[in-house]
């Protein structure tokens, strides 16, 4: 009977062998789990989020004193609260294992540390196991084993500590883009009329809707003198230019403010935004910051953003961005029942954004904006001798403080499906240059020693074409020159003078120079700007083609803060200067291309330009002002399919510099207008700019 009952036994040990190795040490009292493993188990189960595991793994009093659903909610807000990860313990030290009573227990000192989002925390702790028999270590938890000093009626708070963004500023510290004083406009449900004319106005006014108002004023904590904000609006009687702050003017009974408390239970108070002082005029330079997408939060993973956070989508706003946001802070505190501080955890110091200063200034960013506001247009403005950018200009424009405030979607598509596109940046663009880039031209023949300023091509009427090769296409001007010498082509902007100095230059040295002087690729600046290109994809020319590009015609497409780059050279004895655009303490100017152009060619288009300006025949004459010299050059670019095509469009161009080389607060200013046909082509340019030039120039 004996040995039967021990083949039994056997066998129903092969049997649970075959079914798994632990049942199979079950039966036969092999080793049960260490409270090292146990340990191990628990801390592998935190890392994972599995809480229902961790509470597996607790002894029979834990389990008395702690359900599972309170235990899991406790574990999970705390560790998911301070955002824990890469949890690791070390066993310091292993107690001497005691028995009493068939009960063996034994304590671990360990260090753990912890990744959180204030940081690394570690601290020393030591927990106790039980086992009953031969079973496996079982934790004898409490509350003090999240962190050493928390009791079961702790609990732990996470405080953001947010960064400010940092401030930018125009070179005379003038606020470009800071926090700033804005209007909370609001509703007070208890002094409502109750009519429903009334919150049609105030959405009218507010450009909202009635339904998401009253979506706002049904929100559950909402009682009758609760203040319901609807929208934030510009502060009435807010000088923008002073550092952002509103002045003490109350709001006149025209504005948006006076409409809107004329309304029974409309509610204004102050809050602090980010603002943008210059608006309309910087908004392309300066950009603006947004509440940050799903997908910048993945893209930026790791680098300290939240769901919460704002982040720079265009301009200096997004350029600098890294430096302007800063890095919050944060810290992790244990507070008793009542709400009182107990313990600093963990603390990480918030670090506020760096201010930005810029060379630009901005009242003559604001100058320029109000002169072409009502134009497509662009204007940069910089300094020749040091590079120093002091306006870029891209009309027409948007408000950049309506991305902060927000904006509605009737807003929205009336700005991108407005046909003069004012949401593109123009100064990033590049355009068909015209006679703005007879100069450039010109240099490169004179440097080349091909050209000979006084050499007189012959005077060839307004209409001219190298031979009977080219058919039916003829080189036009508007003004012949007798005799047809570089002075007198610079002056009455002569194409067929040009067109022919080109030929005569020829493609290969032309394209050679151009390439020194920066086409086909960037312009070291930091802000991106599209290349300038001097032919399309297939790279070739034809002779009449290489004619038109000696006026700025053909396929050339100059990017205008690249051809202000270029006119650089002519107040610098030919070398081109690099632009840019931050005030940093050691910035010293840099040349971007040495001897771009040769001294005496760089002199002698110089002087040219001059009488561009000076001679009472020259195409910027109206732009003469007493007691300064200037140099320019104006220019009109014909946009159209054929040189039949009559339907075509026009461009604008004007250049204009201050030559004296030893004057280091030289100014040079270069405009695009679009669409100036039938307005005097670059004739509009000069009187636009004429009209504003005595302010720039003081």
């Amino acid at each position: 009977m004996k040995k039967r009952r021990w083949l039994i036994l056997m066998a129903a040990a092969a049997a649970l062998l075959a079914a798994g190795g632990g049942i199979a040490w079950a039966v036969f009292g092999g080793n049960s789990r260490t409270a090292a493993e146990t340990l191990e188990a628990y801390v592998d189960a935190l890392n994972s989020g599995a809480y229902d595991t961790m509470y597996g793994l607790l002894d029979e009093e834990s389990q008395k004193e702690t359900d599972e659903e309170t235990f899991i909610e406790r574990n999970g807000n705390i560790y998911e609260g301070i955002e824990a990860e890469h949890i690791a313990v070390e066993i310091l030290s292993e107690g001497k294992e005691n028995k009493t009573s068939g009960r063996t227990t034994q304590s671990l000192t360990y260090q753990m540390t912890m990744d959180t989002m204030a940081g690394q925390v570690s601290f020393r702790q030591t927990a106790v196991f039980h086992r009953d028999g031969r079973e496996d270590y079982l934790l004898s938890w409490n509350d003090g084993l999240i962190f050493p000093n928390l009791q079961a009626s702790d609990r732990v708070r996470v405080e953001t500590l947010s960064a400010q963004r940092g401030s930018i500023y125009d070179r005379n510290g003038i606020l470009l883009a800071g926090q700033g004083v804005v209007s909370s406009v609001g509703l007070v449900p208890g002094k409502l009329s109750g009519e429903a004319s009334d919150l049609e106005q105030v959405a009218q006014l507010l450009d909202t809707t009635v339904e998401t108002i009253e979506k706002k004023l049904s929100a559950s904590w909402v009682k009758d003198d609760s203040f319901v904000p609807i929208r934030e609006i510009k502060k009435s009687g807010l000088d923008m230019e002073v550092l952002g702050k509103a002045s003490l003017n109350e709001p006149s009974e025209d504005s948006l403010a006076g409409q809107l408390l004329q309304i029974p239970g409309v509610m204004i108070t102050d809050a602090s935004e980010r603002v943008y002082p210059l608006g309309e005029a910087a908004a392309h330079l300066v950009g603006y910051v947004q509440n940050i997408t799903a997908e910048e939060l993945e893209e930026h993973a790791g680098e300290g953003y939240t769901s919460a956070s704002v982040i720079g989508k265009s301009g200096v706003e997004s350029l600098y961005e890294e430096e302007l946001r800063g890095s919050s802070g944060c810290q992790i505190m244990i507070v008793d029942k009542d709400g009182a501080d107990k313990e600093l955890v963990l603390r990480r110091e918030v670090v506020h954004g760096t201010d930005i200063t810029l060379t630009v200034d901005a009242g003559l960013q604001k100058s320029l904006y109000e002169q072409y506001q009502e134009d497509k247009s662009v204007s940069v403005a910089m300094n020749p001798k040091t590079g120093e950018v002091l306006a870029l200009v891209s009309t027409p424009s948007y408000d950049n403080n309506l991305f902060v405030l927000g904006m509605s979607e009737n807003t929205w598509n009336s700005l991108s499906e407005n046909e003069d596109q004012p949401m593109l940046n123009r100064f990033r663009a590049a355009f068909v240059p015209g006679s703005s880039f007879k100069p450039v031209v010109a240099a490169i023949g004179l440097g080349a020693g091909i050209l000979d300023p006084e050499e007189d091509f012959g005077a060839a009427g307004t209409r001219w074409q190298k031979d009977e090769s080219w058919g039916n296409y003829y080189v036009t001007t508007l003004h012949g020159t007798d005799p047809a010498n570089l002075e007198n082509a610079m002056v009455l902007s002569d194409n067929i003078y040009f067109a022919r100095a080109a030929l005569k230059i020829g493609q290969d040295t032309l394209t050679e120079q151009l390439d020194r002087l920066g086409f086909n690729e960037r312009v070291p600046f930091d802000i991106w700007t599209t290349e300038s290109t001097y032919a399309n994809e297939e790279g070739q020319w034809t002779e009449i083609q290489l004619a038109d590009s000696g006026y700025g015609q053909g396929q050339l497409l100059v990017n205008p803060l690249h051809l202000a780059a270029m006119y650089t050279a002519f107040a610098n004895n030919g070398d081109m200067i690099q632009p840019y655009l931050r005030v940093t303490e050691d910035h010293q100017p840099q040349v971007w291309v040495e001897d771009a152009f040769t001294a005496e060619a760089a002199q002698t288009v110089k002087q040219d330009m001059i009488q561009v300006v000076e001679n009472p025949e020259g195409t910027a004459h109206g732009c003469q002002t007493g007691g300064v010299t200037l140099a320019g050059k104006t220019g009109t670019a014909e946009i159209k399919n054929s040189q039949q095509d009559t339907s075509g469009t026009e461009l604008g161009w004007l250049g204009l510099l201050t030559p004296d080389e030893e004057a280091q607060d030289s100014i040079l200013l270069l405009t695009m207008v679009e669409d100036v046909k039938g307005r005097g082509g670059s004739g509009y340019v000069v009187s636009k700019t004429a009209e504003i030039l005595p302010e720039i120039l003081r």
